[in-house]
């Protein structure tokens, strides 16, 4: 295999491209750009959640013919791409008034339109990727460039908004990173983030909900809406239910981290980005609880998603709320200005003795990963 390559490959009858090195390969999709597939070279388990119902390319969405398999206009075309992460750029959760009445599905324009390819490059020491979408109700235009340099088990991300219009913009951009089974299990994985503040979402889960709502709490035991509490560290508790929570990303960590670990395969993924650029996490679940199209009563998913918005209940909100414990809840973009953002997407091997992940470091010569008793695993 050569060291590193970026090519166009079909993922599950979608159009996408891929970019490996000897290490790991990455596959992103260029309906919706949702990064659909991350593993180690040649291993059978993908690190992200795969849609337990067939997809197709969000932007060929139609709601006369697709509604009944994937739901309604506005939720059903960001679905019916729906895999891995997508990315959330404009409105997190549903959309406005005036954002249905102008076409805008559920979490924006970015995750169920067409991305082009501006570039794509490989030689001996790297592979990179730069897609681009434009999202004309915002009159914003996004750019996602992805880049493996060789032997690296880490995929580096580097993501630009640009404004075109003359006037401010208000918007929320939120990574919607997505795990599953088999890499995200109930038995045999657990999750670790660095968080200081933290609160359920306010709204239950359609009558299956896991938590109390809008409580706050203290990481990872969140109060149980039967009595008691949960240790969200560990996923899917109880079959049937699902959930919501926000959580504030530590200040003592500008490096924040989000990292699965899983004790059957002896590996550890996730992410690793600056706190300024996207403070809080929205930590989503659902297990089997929802029974209709296309969820069908089929899917473990947990959402760990990061970004600049605490909880998905649309741009509206966000203007009247505008901060959560003293943090912004949306972004401000100046007239035909950018705004740059970048983060790290990893797998490694971990030692099988490891229970846990208690913290992860950066520094100049890569990551490291460390569990409760202060053993590390560095890698790039």
């Amino acid at each position: 295999m050569p060291p590193c390559e970026s090519q166009p490959v079909t993922w599950r009858n979608r159009r996408g491209y891929r970019l490996s090195n000897s290490v790991i390969e990455l596959t992103i999709l260029l309906g919706g750009g949702h990064i659909a597939d991350f593993r180690l070279n040649g291993s059978p388990i993908n690190i992200l959640w795969e849609a337990s119902w067939p997809t197709i390319e969000p932007q060929s969405f139609n709601a006369a013919a697709h509604a009944s398999l994937y739901g309604d206009a506005a939720a059903g075309k960001f679905l019916s791409g729906y895999t891995g992460h997508a990315v959330v750029v404009g409105n997190f959760g549903m959309p406005s008034a005036d954002e249905v009445s102008r076409g805008v599905p559920l979490h924006g324009e970015a995750s169920s339109s067409e991305w082009k390819v501006v570039s794509a490059k490989h030689d001996d020491r790297h592979c990179a990727l730069l897609l681009e979408v434009a999202l004309p109700y915002y009159q914003l235009v996004f750019q996602r460039e992805i880049a493996i340099a060789a032997e690296a088990f880490t995929a580096s991300i580097t993501e630009t908004v640009t404004n075109l219009a003359a006037t401010e913009r208000e918007f929320q951009w939120v990574q919607h990173a997505t795990f599953g089974e088999p890499f995200l299990t109930r038995d045999d994985s657990s999750v670790f983030v660095d968080v200081s503040r933290a609160i359920t979402w306010p709204l239950g889960y359609e009558g299956h909900e896991l938590l109390r709502d809008d409580a706050e709490f203290l990481w990872p035991n969140a109060p149980a809406s039967s009595g008691g509490s949960i240790d969200l560290a560990n996923p899917f508790a109880l079959d049937g239910t699902g959930f919501l929570a926000s959580l504030l990303t530590s200040a003592d960590h500008p490096k924040a981290a989000i990292v699965v670990n899983n004790r059957r395969y002896a590996l550890a993924a996730g992410y690793c980005f600056d706190r300024a650029n996207f403070p809080w996490i929205t930590l989503w679940e659902e297990n089997h609880a929802r029974r209709y199209a296309p969820w069908n009563g089929n899917a473990r998913a947990r959402g760990i998603e990061f970004g600049t918005s605490p909880m998905p209940l649309g741009i509206e909100q966000a203007h009247e709320t505008q901060t959560l414990f003293e943090t912004p809840v949306l972004t401000r973009i100046a007239p035909r200005a950018t705004l740059t953002a970048t983060y790290d997407l990893f797998v490694t091997h971990v030692p099988k003795e490891w229970k846990s992940v208690a913290g992860l470091e950066r520094s100049k010569n890569g990551l490291a990963l460390r569990n409760s008793a202060g053993d590390k695993v560095r890698f790039l």
